[in-house]
């Protein structure tokens, strides 16, 4: 499954020199988050309650939400909901949506579907973004993308009430389809107030370079998409620091872009998805990046 299928230590410290112990503390203060669609399989299997204290034993602080629907996340209240994350010390910054309007899943809530409803829980759990993950592609169209521009404002004004901010998340269409003569994604930033939630992996699949964008709309890429692509012919998705994208040079434009907070996901794992996200925080903590 992929994301078109979206909705369905021990250190001996004593014998640490200065400089261990400084590299120690840099390691420590990383604050790694996890998009769970990541682990989705295990949480329809395990259960929510049992990935998220996984997730947080692996060293994960922050988690990235999805599945959001009825007033509920993977099946809990927001109340329930919160109660899990703090008992395992973790924190919820973002959450992802549809715009609501694809019958392809179902008219669940979304942008246009139940959103003041969905912004006051996001708010009540702690998100401080709520974020359009993925376009269908029944709402690709030159229309549908000019319709979108004012469900987006419109929605934007609505998360703002609430201290929330809207962002979007990218694939690679974004890129390679043409509206107007231009590109979906550089039309959402010149016609809308969002942030973006930019999806590495995704963007140089496109053959687009992320810096350049960082550098036209600086401070406008909060969020990041820490995701790998494997050095095959295939580019498939890798965990972080076993494939051929660049993460320590373009973590050297995070200032620039405005980077509060990134999140490893792995769209397709290989292996079991635990042991997957345990490789990617495991040669992040390592990094000089990050």
């Amino acid at each position: 499954m992929n994301r078109r299928n979206f909705i369905q230590a021990s250190l001996g410290i004593g014998a640490l020199s200065a400089v261990g112990l400084e590299a120690l503390a840099a390691t420590q203060a990383k604050s790694v988050g996890l998009q769970l669609y990541t682990v989705r399989d295990d949480i329809q299997k395990q259960g929510i309650e049992r990935v998220l204290e996984q997730v947080a034993k692996l060293g994960y602080k922050q988690v990235e939400n999805f599945s959001y629907n009825q007033g509920k996340f993977f099946g809990k209240t927001p109340a329930e909901y919160n109660k899990i994350l703090k008992d395992n010390g973790l924190k919820a910054v973002s959450g992802h949506y549809t715009t609501g309007r694809s019958t392809k899943f179902g008219m669940g809530d979304g942008l246009t579907r139940n959103w003041e409803k969905a912004v006051e829980d996001a708010a009540a759990i702690g998100q401080k973004y709520v974020v359009l993950a993925y376009l269908v592609d029944d709402e690709r169209s030159a229309e549908d993308y000019k319709q979108l521009f004012g469900i987006l404002t419109k929605s934007s004004e609505t998360a703002k009430k609430s201290g929330l901010t809207l962002g979007y998340h990218n694939h690679d269409f974004e890129f390679t389809q043409k509206v107007d003569g231009e590109k979906p994604y550089d039309l959402l930033l010149k016609n809308t107030p969002v942030v973006m939630e930019m999806d590495l992996y995704w963007v140089e699949k496109a053959g687009e370079k992320p810096a350049e964008y960082f550098a036209k709309y600086p401070g406008r890429f909060p969020l990041w998409h820490v995701k790998d692509m494997a050095k095959t012919p295939q580019q498939e998705f890798a965990e972080v620091g076993t494939g051929s994208i660049d993460f320590a040079d373009l973590f050297k434009h995070a200032k620039q872009a405005g980077l509060k907070q990134y999140f490893v996901e792995q769209d397709v794992c290989k292996r079991p998805p635990m042991e997957c996200i345990k490789t990617s925080i495991d040669n992040i903590q390592k990094a000089k990046w990050g």
